[in-house]
């Protein structure tokens, strides 16, 4: 392996895609992104440079989920593809197909075209939000067997989304009889280091405690996972003849927000003292859910605990999430940082 292999990151100013092409540069790999707006470019490369200085084997090309045109380009020589790109609102459109559709169509134009340029592996971000919401629910955690029912009560624009893109990935390697030409990555809530002032809405957890801005602490908790090993799992499975054809979770442990808010007062001291100390009644939360749409989002999963076993990646890569205070502090330090520039 070196700069000769070339990888594709669809998204590459996302949250999940700027932290790919940050470990595949370290790893020595050449790097082509795709953008939107290639105007982005600039942005793209600063952001990059607070992790890397050697950049130069990284390339941008324009591309759009919503239109054929640059996707032939964007694959063309690259040996694998890591298609992270895919709607993620702060707050869920009245029209689903808003982001149902380039989700929808977007992962199939990016297949197909991979299918056209013969190449070995592609690596699909999902969400452990397409596992999290079955028809009927099993105790225990939720592994990789289980499916998202579209019709869920819990299920959002955003969750059918990503339920059906991933639907119809599955369906179009079958369908051409290369399933082990895909590798599907979920992750759950993704936390970590910021590159810039353009966060990600899994942010807001430690956002909102960082500024005071939530009402008390919510009864609400999730399952979080570093964005830095959310990139490393991409990695392992791009590269793991035996990981095609399957599904992994990423994600850690379950916790609680006051857990974090603990974690930010001892990790942060002075830099913490807007954190809420005291709990935030339900009625409150679904008092400000009515006015608030990223609240209303979330709402739902009050006093809720979902959580995901991770149990299969470990098996097949040895990969194992970094401890979960090191992720709040690394966090919040950064969100600090962004807001001061």
């Amino acid at each position: 392996m070196g700069a000769k292999d070339l990888v594709l990151v669809t998204g590459g100013t996302g949250y999940i895609g700027s932290w790919c092409i940050i470990e595949l540069l370290r790893r020595g790999y050449h790097v082509r992104t795709t953008l939107r707006d290639k105007g982005r470019s600039g942005e793209l490369r600063t952001a990059i440079a607070r992790e890397i200085r050697e950049i130069e084997n990284f390339e941008t090309i324009k591309a759009n989920l919503e239109s054929d045109e640059g996707w032939p380009e964007a694959v063309n020589g690259c040996r694998y593809v890591l298609h992270v790109a895919s709607p993620f609102p702060r707050k869920q459109p009245k029209d689903a197909n808003e982001i149902i559709r380039p989700a929808h169509e977007g992962t199939l134009r990016v297949l197909k075209a991979c299918l056209d340029a013969n190449v070995e592996r592609v690596v699909l971000t999902s969400s452990s939000s397409a596992m999290a919401y079955p028809a009927v629910e099993s105790p225990g955690p939720i592994t990789e067997e289980s499916w998202t029912d579209p019709n869920h009560p819990s299920a959002t624009p955003y969750v059918k989304s990503k339920v059906l893109a991933e639907e119809a990935a599955w369906e179009f390697v079958s369908n051409n009889g290369r399933t082990d030409l895909l590798t599907v990555i979920a992750p759950s809530t993704v936390l970590g280091p910021v590159l810039n002032k353009d966060f990600s809405y899994s942010l807001q957890a430690v956002a909102r405690l960082l500024d005071g801005s939530a009402p008390g602490i919510p009864r609400l908790g999730f399952s979080f996972v570093d964005v830095r090993d959310v990139a490393d799992l991409h990695l392992r499975a791009m590269t793991t003849p035996e990981a095609g054809g399957q599904r992994y979770l990423a994600s850690g442990g379950f916790h609680w927000l006051e857990e974090i808010a603990a974690i930010l007062r001892s990790g942060l001291g002075a830099e913490a003292k807007r954190v809420p100390k005291w709990r935030a009644p339900d009625f409150m939360i679904k008092l400000l859910a009515m006015f608030d749409p990223e609240v209303r989002s979330v709402a739902r999963e009050l006093g809720r605990q979902r959580v995901f076993s991770s149990e299969k990646a470990h098996q097949m890569f040895g990969w194992t999430p970094r401890p979960f205070p090191l992720t709040i502090v690394d966090c919040a330090t950064s969100l600090i940082w962004a807001r001061a520039v």
